[in-house]
């Protein structure tokens, strides 16, 4: 069987989609990925996938390089004839899906969240609702990562019939192990995300100027590329002043999940389900993060994190100081709470059974 996955770039392929990619290569299954190059190129190859490079312009409001995607991906579905193709995030879920839909191909749809422009209301939503329409209505199964996205899509009637709710990516359990709870003399904290706005740096900055002037003994480190000069420009005042250290994009986070007491996910960008929240916890580290779609599925407040309210630097402070409150011990049980939730209701094996399960019934549909 060949299979064509389709997505925005080799690093989020590799570290999302490598466990059900191995299962594919196991069932003796050809798998393409076509996607831009960057991180984890190689390792891909690595593992069996055979790769093809394919920009996507991921945040481009062009019309004319859309158009061109389009065409791109369907010189590919010719040339390569898939028996099923696997799409992810938005323009790849658009416009491979009515490339597949035009040629009469199985597909398979993931809404890796909603995103900005289908989220807030107004044009743009409008638009984009309209081409995820296009892009969804001849899937074969169109899998959502969390309920209220799944809720969007029926009541906007985008949903094909057939459709299916996955606990996210799902983490691997073994990869991001348990991780003994840290005793040393700071409290670290860690931010996991590109810095931006939306992934709520401004209130993740202010609350550690805060909270770090009354507890000399904490440490907010931010792990994460910043693109935006103004940003990095804070971070170094910042950091002159100890308030937080900045670390940059880093390859693997597991050595800062070491120190870790606590990870700190201020977030209101449109996720699907948080995979920084996800391996933390896995770690066995407690999680404090947003009232919100994505996030509020993982933390059960008071115990395995807390929950504050988006876009609210106060109450974010305010359960920073209520977790500094507790006693070490109640800390480390918060952290073996998210462990054995994920692994009761987020582990990545619950994912790939269901796309191996999907794909059989997708090629089994088309010989019919």
């Amino acid at each position: 069987m060949k299979i064509l996955l389709l997505a925005n770039d080799s690093t989020y392929v590799y570290n999302l989609r490598r466990e059900v990619i191995e299962a594919m290569l196991a069932q003796g299954w050809q798998v393409t990925v076509v996607c831009e190059r960057k991180q984890h190129w190689e390792d891909l190859t690595e593992l069996g996938c055979r790769m093809l490079p394919l920009g996507v312009a991921r945040h481009g409001k062009n019309p004319l390089q859309d158009v061109s995607l389009l065409r791109a991906y369907g010189r590919l579905l010719d040339a390569e004839n898939p028996d099923v193709v696997l799409t992810y995030n938005i323009k790849p879920n658009v416009y491979g899906g009515m490339a597949c839909a035009k040629r009469g191909i199985p597909y398979l749809v993931n809404v890796c969240g909603l995103g900005t422009p289908v989220e807030n209301p107004g044009p743009m939503q409008l638009l984009t609702v309209t081409l995820y329409k296009l892009g969804v209505k001849k899937a074969a199964c169109v899998f959502f990562q969390n309920q209220e996205n799944e809720d969007f899509f029926n009541a906007r009637r985008m949903a094909p019939g057939h459709h299916h709710l996955l606990p996210g990516s799902g983490v691997n359990t073994a990869r991001f192990a348990l991780l003994p709870y840290p005793q040393g003399e700071t409290v670290d904290f860690l931010f996991i995300s590109r810095v931006m706005k939306e992934k709520g740096i401004d209130q993740y900055l202010e609350a550690a100027q805060a909270v770090h002037a009354r507890h000399p003994e904490t440490v907010f480190h931010i792990l994460g590329g910043c693109d935006d000069e103004t940003y990095l420009q804070t971070l170094k005042r910042m950091e002159s002043t100890g308030a937080i250290r900045y670390h940059g994009q880093q390859n693997s986070v597991l050595p800062f999940q070491q120190i870790s007491a606590c990870t700190v996910h201020p977030t209101y960008y449109p996720e699907g389900m948080s995979n920084v929240l996800l391996e933390s916890a896995a770690c066995g580290r407690p999680i404090i993060t947003t009232d919100r779609s994505g996030c509020r599925e993982i933390v059960e407040d008071g115990v395995n994190g807390f929950v504050c309210r988006q876009k609210d630097s106060a109450d974010l402070i305010a359960q920073l100081e209520k977790f500094l409150a507790l006693p070490w011990e109640k800390r480390r049980e918060m952290g073996l709470a998210a462990r054995r939730k994920v692994e009761r209701e987020f582990d990545r094996q619950i994912v790939v059974e269901a796309y191996l399960q999907e794909i059989t019934d997708a090629v089994k549909g088309k010989a019919v």
